[in-house]
């Protein structure tokens, strides 16, 4: 989708001036049509530099806007539209209050469109670095349906569960991090600077060194003789696989990978099954059709297996299947899931029990990320004592050897 920008003519013959987002300038045209507004000139508008931040390389330094600005700025919004004040009004007091200079030019120019013609959904859709294929599609609700206030709240909380989540699994990476680096840093260490100066010792004994130490030292040879060939080598295979998990094929494999891995594989599927009920039952509750609640639920996963498969339930929704039964057959999902979504569609209350259900996957996931560490930690610990004994033994092996020969 871009955004166009626009010269139509009302009914009264009033000259009118914004811009809107589309698929392409037919669907541009179509939509000033269903407003009433006949098309003068379309045209793409060309990209913003200014306050976005400098791009090197693909990737951009600065105009990133926060979580908890969009928190705020949602929950500043849903008051004051509550409270009857007027949406470009609304904006503009939003814009001249935030700090962030990337996003009061995001809120100012979106004031603009709106005061334009536009409407805010396809204003905020412009913006895609600052709101996100899920907010906007709920603010699009939110104006069809007149809870445009209820919706904005309920943005605010989604955004704080998926925050605190993302923030809990982050922390508890922290210390096994740690602990891995120092493993690491201390083998690298003693390989390359106590070993080779403990290998001229072995060679002036002139005796038979045991098969441990051998190996020990043509590690350590290895490391100091080939270490910058290894070093250039594991940066060049970093930076492949980074080009090839950013391919299609590539992003399919390594997220099956990581839903399958141990330790952390439970953890990706109970955040991600957390996100997707929440967002499919905030959708939901905000009056979306369940079609584009399911494809924009997909859509705001970031694991690439779920997402295909939240992609194929939609389509055979769309084919006049129930949600629970294709969701069912979907082996990535536990169980559970496909059970409660069957009970939401009987029942009709599928928005309540989808929200229930993602509160129950986050407190899920607090369990699972508070025993990490203890889980982690000591086979770190153990991984670290036995690299240190490892090279003890290396290396003093041979001189216990000798001295008991003397």
């Amino acid at each position: 989708m871009a955004t166009y920008n626009f010269t139509a003519r009302d009914h009264s013959g009033t000259i009118q001036k914004g811009s809107l987002v589309a698929n392409d300038q037919a669907a541009a045209a179509a939509s000033l049509l269903e407003r009433d507004l006949v098309p003068i000139l379309i045209k793409v508008q060309e990209a913003k530099t200014k306050g976005k931040g400098l791009q090197l390389g693909g990737l951009k330094l600065g105009g990133r806007v926060k979580l908890e600005d969009k928190v705020i700025f949602s929950r500043q919004f849903a008051t004051m539209i509550n409270a009857g004040v007027p949406l470009t009004q609304a904006l503009s007091m939003l814009g001249g209050q935030t700090t962030n200079k990337h996003f009061r030019d995001v809120i100012n120019d979106a004031a603009k469109q709106v005061e334009g013609g536009s409407t805010l959904s396809n204003a905020l859709a412009g913006h895609p670095d600052v709101f996100s294929q899920v907010y906007v599609n709920m603010v699009k609700a939110g104006e069809a349906g007149g809870l445009l206030d209820q919706v904005l709240e309920r943005l605010a909380v989604q955004q704080e569960k998926d925050a605190a989540v993302v923030a809990k699994v982050r922390s508890a990476m922290i210390y096994p991090g740690i602990l891995l680096s120092v493993t690491v840093g201390a083998f690298v260490f003693l390989m390359t600077y106590l070993v080779p100066r403990m290998s001229v010792i072995f060679e002036s004994l002139g005796t038979e060194l045991p098969w441990y130490s051998k190996l020990m030292l043509a590690m350590s040879d290895s490391l100091v003789n080939y270490g910058l060939f290894l070093l250039i080598g594991l940066v060049v295979l970093a930076v492949v696989g980074f080009r090839f998990v950013h391919t299609i094929r590539g992003k399919t494999i390594f997220d099956s990978i990581l839903i399958r891995m141990p330790i952390f594989g439970p953890i990706i599927v109970k955040v991600n099954v957390a996100r997707f009920s929440r967002t499919f039952g905030s959708l939901m509750a905000s009056g979306l059709s369940v079609l584009e609640a399911l494809n924009t639920s997909a859509d705001g996963l970031n694991n690439s297996v779920f997402r295909d498969g939240l992609h194929k339930v939609a389509s055979e929704v769309k084919a006049g299947k129930t949600i629970a039964e294709p969701l069912k057959a979907l082996p990535i999902f536990p169980p559970i899931v496909g059970q409660m979504v069957a009970v939401g569609e009987e029942t009709g209350k599928l928005d309540e029990i989808l929200l229930k259900l993602a509160g129950f996957y986050e407190r899920e996931v607090d369990t699972v990320v508070a025993g990490i560490t203890s889980v982690i930690e000591p086979i770190l610990i153990v991984s670290l004592g036995g690299i240190v004994g490892f090279i003890v033994v290396g290396v003093y092996g041979p001189l216990a050897t000798l001295n008991n020969a003397i």
